[in-house]
């Protein structure tokens, strides 16, 4: 596996800073945020000086009950390409839920969330994986993710999902340390447990990063200095295996350039620490550890395998899907799209006992209704008002639908950065107050245009100069082209031009 050293996660923020940062590597860019065509000279530059690029992507949502959007599959990877990237990263999560298998509204959460740890959600997400690796032109490397709240009725830990998964598929997989410190703290998941049951030969490298805790939740907020904790397990990581390589992600509140390099510095220690234990057991112990480390990593491929083979005489005796509790039957259409068979030249190294996606697909059908009915409820909970799915903690899952709300309204910020302008200190409250009865259901921008035309239908704001502003922006971006394009306004605007200056 290749070698890549220490990195930073790319953002236009911080990206001078990152040029001229010593002992970088390499750098993780968000796939969404770049352009095949237009990629940024910054981007540029750093490749011509052999430093890779490893495109990151957020929006694939390989864990929800759809099968991979092949629009999105393909803009993934012309990134990978265009990058000259070794391999490509997502993330073990589902970020939208509704449509045909449930025959409701398409709904965007805008943010990571959990996939449940069951024999449907492992299924599903297999293939899912086997479908993105066919697409991509380079291997794929998933991601566990940070987690508020936890599904009932779970089967299996996440160590020992994530070795199922990849020993089913093949597929990579990307730790991150920091998600496994949020999941100790707010789901009680001992990180050296998760550690020890994973297939330490296919991580492709590790994520750092900082949060806070607030109320005895942990918030994996990508804006606070990396805390001890997280470089404990990190440490621990690397007292087991050397990490082909380990990134610092920051995603705003940046510091300093000379705190991100004294992060970078304490990430370098935390991992030369872990060397050094290693090394020590090895020495004082004759070489112990690494025969605990590797029965531990047999005991785990022992769990997963007879889970394996205890699913495959469930689905032969025609007792699948009873288990879960998590959805019932239902009279919505299933999806029976054809998929993509794997390849191997895109990294996939699934056995030769895995059925294919294009037999597959008969087979998981029932499995990505039951999959898709459960996360529609919980999503629907959680952006929409509708009552918590049973079994869940409802406290959790409102901590959770406020920090999805209050994310929304951080990014239509940014998207359409008018709107505050525009509506002063109270457009965080009136976000969040149309936000709470109206869930996303086409990205942000259409959230903001949505947002703007709410406001202007229910008579606010109640100031004619906001208003006024905020008339003028909905009309200029709500049309098939700009307002500003058009000859009448363009004539219209000119006249008040030449009125102004008599």
């Amino acid at each position: 596996m290749e070698r890549l050293g220490t990195g930073i996660g790319w953002r236009p923020e911080i990206a001078d800073a990152v040029e001229r940062m010593p002992g970088i590597d390499w750098v993780e860019a968000v796939a969404e945020n770049v352009c095949p065509g237009h990629l940024p000279e910054s981007l540029r530059r750093l490749r011509e000086r052999g430093v890779t690029v490893v495109p990151h992507g957020v929006s694939l949502g390989l864990g929800g009950a759809d099968r991979p959007d092949e629009d999105r599959l393909t803009a993934l990877a012309e990134r990978a390409t265009a990058l000259g990237s070794p391999l490509v990263t997502e993330h073990i999560a589902f970020v939208r839920a509704g449509g045909p298998l449930t025959a409701s509204p398409r709904l965007e959460a805008g943010h990571l969330l959990p996939v449940p740890r069951t024999r449907d959600a492992l299924d599903v997400l297999c293939e899912n994986v086997r479908i993105a690796q066919a697409a991509l032109p380079v291997p794929l490397a998933v991601e566990n993710i940070a987690a508020l709240i936890s599904w009932p009725g779970e089967e299996m830990t996440e160590g020992q999902f994530l070795y199922e998964l990849a020993d089913r598929t093949g597929v990579r997989l990307l730790i991150d340390v920091a998600n496994l410190h949020t999941n100790h703290v707010n789901r009680g998941e001992d990180p050296s447990e998760a550690l020890a049951d994973l297939p330490l030969e296919a991580i492709a490298y590790v994520h750092v990063a900082g949060g806070f805790e607030r109320d005895g939740v942990w918030h994996d907020s990508h804006a606070h200095p990396v805390p001890r904790p997280v470089l404990d397990i990190l440490t621990d990581l690397a007292s087991r295996v050397s990490p082909p390589g380990v990134l610092l992600e920051r995603d705003e509140n940046f510091p300093d350039p000379s705190e991100l390099e004294g992060e970078l510095t304490a990430i370098r220690g935390a991992v030369e620490k872990g060397r050094e234990q290693a090394g020590g057991s090895s020495e004082k112990d004759g070489g112990r550890s690494v025969a605990q480390a590797a029965g531990r990593t047999a005991e785990a491929g022992a769990r997963a395998t007879g889970a394996g083979e205890r699913e495959r005489i469930r689905a032969a005796s025609g007792d699948r899907g009873q288990e879960t509790g998590l959805a019932t039957t239902t009279s919505a259409a299933l999806d029976t799209a054809p998929s993509a068979a794997p390849d191997t030249t895109a990294g996939s190294t699934a056995t030769a006992s895995d059925t294919t996606p294009d037999t597959a697909s008969s087979t998981t059908a029932p499995a990505r209704q039951r999959l898709a009915l459960a996360q529609t409820a919980l999503l629907s909970a959680l952006v929409a008002g509708t009552p918590v799915p049973e079994g869940f903690d409802r406290v959790r899952v409102g901590v959770q639908a406020r920090a999805l709300a209050g994310k929304r309204a951080d990014v239509v910020a940014k998207v359409a950065p008018e709107l505050p302008e525009i509506l002063g200190a109270g457009y965080r409250a009136a976000f969040l107050g149309y936000a709470h009865g109206h869930p996303m259901g086409a990205g942000y921008r259409r959230d903001a245009l949505d947002f703007a035309g709410y406001l202007l239908g229910s008579g606010l704001p109640q100031d004619p100069h906001a208003r006024a502003g905020l008339r003028e922006w909905w009309l200029e971006r709500s049309g098939t082209r700009p307002r500003s394009h058009r000859p009448a306004v363009r004539l219209a605007r000119a006249t008040r031009r030449v009125l102004l200056r008599r």
